[in-house]
């Protein structure tokens, strides 16, 4: 039984969320093609076409999100699960970014180090490197959110954690949900950068003893908290067959065609509202399928004034774009999950559209 082909787009940016300081570096980004698939013999679904050798993370790799009071309550929600399994034990956060989450861990009172390329701080807690075993790190849990989808040979890495870690210890995973990627048809979440695209029942195969699991932000994350002692080589089954849509792009046409109908020929600017992941993807598509974009707006003080990759636009604060939008124009916000914010710090006075909802 051979590998079944899902999806393939070609020439994304390789990084989604590396902002650049001119249009032009961003027009020139590294760009890289997209091929999904599913593995006959372990089920798990990758980009068959990823080169890891283009991926070097750094100081303008951008992934922040703790700007948003509503991703501060998604930290909360995650912080009441490593609460429950990990209380008064020692973690290591492999792939802590910039060092938010486990500053918040370690404001709850846990002992904690971390392990990121990206990092900028000064903490001594944290080394700046990629994570491998030589490193001599051990805890009694691992934290690892959102790193096992851009690692190529998942089920080796976390083999390689088990076996730094004394082939002991629980780890908490979270990643992004491919099933609610499939069933909202999200084009928009399909990232170079994520070689990998998990559901559940992945993990489910993956470890023998899974001691909790479920989803988290809207059902966009699932999560698991596992015994690494119980890691294993997946194993799939014809159920485990990935219902992939065959209308998977289908609204992006109805979208450009929206931008157009509603842009400035209507009177209103096309503006949308998210610089981060799916707003670079969406972009993207917008412009390869002809539709304008006059803004991007993004909170976090860190993409503001800068370039995103491929599509080559720039990125505003609120208060700068906010002022030069008419009333009733639309905003196109690239997770509902931030309507009720975006509503809110844009003072309700325009037409406002989640296109992870379909909302045409």
């Amino acid at each position: 039984m051979s590998n079944r082909e899902l999806f393939r787009v070609e020439q994304l940016p390789v990084f989604q969320n590396m902002m650049f300081s001119t249009k032009q570096e961003a027009l020139d980004c590294t760009k890289g093609d997209v091929v999904l698939v599913q593995d006959a013999t372990t089920g798990l679904v990758s980009n068959a076409a990823f080169d890891a050798e283009l991926l070097v993370y750094g100081a303008d790799y951008q992934n922040e999100q703790a700007c948003s009071t509503v991703f501060k309550q998604h930290l909360n929600d995650v912080s009441a699960i490593i609460k429950r399994h990990f209380h008064a034990k020692t973690l290591i956060e492999v792939g802590c970014g910039k060092g938010h989450f486990l500053e918040h861990l370690r404001q709850l009172g846990y002992s904690i180090q971390g392990i990121d390329p990206a990092y900028e701080g000064a903490s001594n807690d944290i080394v700046k490197a990629p994570f491998e075993k030589g490193l001599g790190l051990s805890a009694d849990g691992i934290v690892l959110r959102h790193v096992l989808e851009h690692i190529q040979n998942p089920v080796d890495f976390l083999a390689d954690i088990a076996r730094a870690n004394g082939e002991k210890g629980t780890i908490y995973i979270e990643v992004p949900c491919f099933d609610w990627i499939c069933h909202h048809r999200a084009w928009f979440d399909v990232f170079y950068e994520h070689v990998n695209y998990f559901r559940l029942a992945d993990f489910e195969h993956m470890f023998s003893t899974l001691l909790d699991s479920g989803y988290l932000f809207g059902g966009q994350y699932l999560y698991v908290v596992a015994d690494l002692a119980t890691l294993c080589s997946p194993l799939a089954s014809q159920s485990d067959a990935v219902n992939f849509p065959e209308n998977f792009l289908a609204d992006v046409q109805r979208y450009a065609t929206r931008f157009g109908m509603h842009g400035t020929r209507g009177g209103g600017q096309r503006t949308i509202w998210g610089g981060a992941s799916k707003g670079v993807i969406f972009s993207l598509y917008m412009k390869r399928a002809g539709a304008e974009i006059d803004f991007v707006i993004d909170i976090n003080p860190a993409k503001q004034g800068k370039f995103l990759g491929a599509s080559g636009l720039r990125v505003s604060a609120p208060e700068e774009a906010l002022p030069e939008l008419r009333t009733g124009s639309e905003i196109f916000v690239m997770n509902s999950n931030y309507l009720n914010e975006v509503i809110t710090q844009s003072g309700n006075r325009f037409n406002y559209l989640t296109v992870d909802q379909h909302e045409l």
